[in-house]
């Protein structure tokens, strides 16, 4: 579904939702009311574009590191015959956020959260040993936030 595909309502839903989603017992009926629409009509809108792939995440975003957790960036050049279960076990790490497949010498690109450097250093190790690909670690130095809304409506 592109952003031609959406109407007016569902594109001002999408404005709500990305930076002042209601934090109440019932965020989709105070959704409705800003929008002047009835509680199910919004959460039916946001589960179709859920199914139709506008929508691929729900959900908050923590600042990791006031919460006490460590992440990192890890690069890997892993050889064809090994992509795709070095894949599979990196996606299958409860800790790995994004993990990218690059045209590039370091072909696979992922990041790694964990409740400490010691158990995020584990997991990276983890993953070396069972795959036998060596990984880069590329812990930040400095914290760069940048917002993103895309602007529907």
């Amino acid at each position: 579904m592109s952003q031609e595909n959406l109407d007016t309502a569902d594109r001002r839903i999408l404005d709500i939702i990305q930076s002042g989603f209601p934090l109440v017992t019932r965020p989709y009926a105070a959704i409705g009311e800003q929008l002047g629409l009835p509680e199910e009509e919004v959460l039916e809108r946001v589960r179709a574009m859920r199914r139709k792939k506008v929508l691929r995440r729900l959900g908050a975003n923590f600042q990791s590191a006031k919460l006490g957790f460590r992440s990192t960036l890890c690069g890997a050049c892993v050889p064809p015959e090994k992509l795709d279960a070095f894949i599979e076990l990196v996606n299958s790490l409860p800790g790995v956020t994004h993990n990218y497949l690059r045209d590039h010498h370091f072909n696979v690109w992922f990041t790694i959260i964990g409740p400490s450097w010691e158990a995020v250093c584990a997991d990276i190790r983890s993953i070396e040993e069972r795959t036998g690909v060596p990984v880069m670690n590329l812990p930040a130095t400095r914290l760069y936030k940048i917002r993103v809304d895309f602007q529907m409506e």
